[in-house]
């Protein structure tokens, strides 16, 4: 009885249909997403959106995992729209349910909601947004009600959280609290993805500045601190949003961080001259334990409207290895004029003559 116990256990390990975890994991990144808005007035992309994201969904498949964070509401109903003293700095964004199916499509298997636009329309539309990527098959994080997610692919259980300074989400001020969400992941999960939507807006914002961060009188956090914190009570990978702008990288106890990934996909309302147009699909590697093992920066620009396209001057790479160089002179890390994100070689000791 045992000897056909063991085979049978034999047998299923050398199946096909055994599930194996990878030795190197592919974490896919971008920034922000908004696929087009009906309120105050239709600004929806033609084909009802179909088109939106196929020239980038190629790159965004190729992943185990790959992440985004949906800036606004996917939201029917009527809600209760913010409103704002100053309406020239301040923008509501309120994108058909249906458009949820069109993230799927693209290769999104999580998305961010926490973020200063997804209470747009008030709680009623926070909810629908997360029911709305749920009935998709796409899991959300980062809410007060559901800080974190988890999902299993392949053999590996991924933890996820996402934190930002707005009501209604999980506060990336609150240290503590960001610090016992993590560490819970990190006991239940083989690799945990923290997201932040934190940092001032503006295309004089991006640098790193290793303090807290205002912008309109908020506090958006001090992200070089939260990356940190995050980084010490367990996560593996940190993918930063929120400056509108891409920021720099880097490397902290072997775990990555991209501290913003600027306008990803941004339909009709967003600004996107200049270095706002420009963004990053971050491409990560990393080990079984989360270790980072290498990485890519794929460039995109916003053409039209607001369509990210495969850009061939690779401009995001260039102002990313600048960013980083400047910020973080001392990172491990080093980015190639290809894109390629790499270990900085050691430096070998002298030899005594």
């Amino acid at each position: 009885m045992r000897q056909s116990f063991l085979l049978a256990l034999l047998c299923l390990a050398l199946s096909p249909f055994a599930q194996k975890r990878p030795e190197s994991i592919a974490i896919v990144g971008v920034g922000d997403v908004m696929l087009g808005t009906t309120y105050p007035g239709n600004s929806l992309p033609p084909g009802d959106g179909q088109g939106v994201l196929t020239a980038v969904t190629p790159y965004l498949k190729k992943a185990n995992l790959t992440f985004g964070n949906y800036e606004g509401a996917l939201f029917d109903g009527t809600g209760v729209p913010k409103t704002c003293a100053d309406t020239t700095r301040c923008f509501a964004f309120k994108t058909p349910e249906r458009y949820a199916a069109h993230l799927q499509s693209a290769g999104f298997s999580v998305m961010s909601v926490a973020n200063n636009h997804s209470g747009d329309f008030g709680e009623e539309g926070r909810v629908r947004t997360v029911a709305a990527l749920q009935k998709a098959g796409i899991a959300a994080c980062g809410t007060v009600k559901q800080p974190y997610t988890i999902v299993e692919k392949n053999g590996v259980k991924y933890g996820i959280a996402a934190f930002a300074p707005n009501k209604g989400t999980q506060d990336i001020n609150d240290y503590k609290s960001a610090g016992r969400i993590v560490a819970t992941l990190s006991r239940l999960c083989d690799i945990v993805v923290v997201s932040f939507h934190g940092g001032a807006e503006g295309a004089d914002k991006q640098h790193v500045p290793r303090q807290p961060e205002w912008f309109l009188g908020e506090n958006r956090g001090d992200v070089y601190r939260f990356a940190r914190v995050v980084i010490d009570s367990g996560a593996d990978v940190v993918f930063g949003h929120g400056p509108h702008v891409s920021r720099a990288i880097d490397l902290y106890k072997g775990r990555f961080i991209a501290y913003s990934m600027g306008n990803f996909a941004t339909y009709g309302k967003f600004s996107l001259k200049g270095d706002a147009g420009i963004a990053p699909i971050v491409k990560v590697y990393v080990d079984k334990k989360g270790q980072f093992l290498k990485g890519q920066i794929i460039p995109i620009r916003q053409v039209g409207a607001g369509r990210p396209r495969l850009d061939s001057s690779g401009a995001v790479v260039q102002r990313i290895r600048a960013l980083t160089a400047q910020d973080f002179p001392e990172s491990s890390l080093v980015i190639h004029s290809d894109g390629a994100i790499r270990h900085r070689p050691k430096k070998k000791e002298k030899q005594a003559t």
